[in-house]
């Protein structure tokens, strides 16, 4: 639905006696849609999962964002979710995305192209130390962010979008060019129900890590598998997301994240592995 609520209301509101003074009201013309879009969304998130990878140490997530699109296809938006500092955003708990594209479907098919940027507001991703160190940031200076582009193409449910990053990888030095692949399908069962599944792949161009017996590159699949229920507009989700990525705590392998962590290298007190399989569960609406 478009965002003007107040503005449909009173259009209704002096609206409803012309119409009633109609000799026929089925003849009365309606204006054709604007070329105009805004819609907004709001979610409620047992935890919050970014490419099977935990962002919050397991903790509930508040999310929400607002997209804007024009008839001709293009669109921007911004969206927003707390995130936790040691899953690599030293000092900061906000995540802010913003992005812009083009957008166009042909009969069953469609395309998309565009662009996304990741901000952590607050965050200093200043060179860390220590065992337990495990920021994504931890060989950077200042903000954490990364610019991707973005390429997708859909059939009827099914759609397949590859993301390119043109910065480094989340201040991950040497990155640039780390990619995504994401393969995703909603299927609608009626009576408000639909289920949805995806898999994915990240490849970290060239960048390595250190742990307990070596190094290893970051390349990892994650999948989810979901069912959904619309009740007057609110979506009731669960779904269960699981990953291959390395994150043993024993080994401290990259995906081992602390609880907590700032700029100096201090770091919380627990330690989880942040590609580990969770049940997630969600309540969100569009407006």
């Amino acid at each position: 639905m478009k965002k003007s609520v107040i503005t449909l209301a009173l259009v209704s509101a002096f609206a409803a006696p012309v119409f009633a003074q109609s000799a026929d009201p089925s003849k009365d013309e309606v204006a054709p849609a604007g070329p105009h879009t805004l819609t907004g969304n709001v979610g409620l998130f047992s935890s919050y999962r970014f490419r099977g990878i935990d962002q919050t140490a397991g903790k509930p997530a508040l999310q929400g964002g607002f997209d804007y699109s024009h008839s001709s296809g293009i669109y921007v938006g911004n969206w927003n979710s707390n995130v936790s500092s040691g899953a690599g955003f030293p000092e900061a708990n906000l995540e802010m995305d913003f992005y812009g594209g083009y957008k166009m479907a042909f009969g069953d098919f469609g395309i998309d192209v565009g662009g996304i940027y990741y901000y952590y507001p607050g965050s200093d991703a200043a060179p860390l130390s220590g065992s337990n160190a495990k920021n994504v940031g931890r060989n950077a200076s200042g903000t954490v962010n990364n610019g991707e582009i973005y390429i997708g193409a859909s059939w009827k449910m099914l759609s397949l979008k590859y993301y390119h990053s043109v910065t480094d990888y989340f201040e991950l030095p040497d990155s640039k060019g780390t990619g995504y692949l994401d393969l995703s399908a909603n299927f609608d069962l009626g009576n408000g129900w639909g289920v949805n599944g995806h898999v994915g792949h990240l490849y970290a161009s060239d960048y390595r890590y250190e742990f307990t017996g070596g190094s290893d590159k970051i390349d990892y699949t994650d999948w989810k598998i979901g069912v959904t229920k619309d009740i007057s507009g609110w979506v009731i989700g669960a779904a269960y997301v699981d990953t291959n990525a390395k994150g043993s705590c024993g080994s401290a392998e990259f995906y081992c994240f602390t609880n907590s962590l700032n700029a100096s290298g201090d770091t919380g007190s627990k330690l989880k592995d942040a590609g580990r399989g969770i049940a997630v569960i969600s309540v969100s609406k569009s407006f």
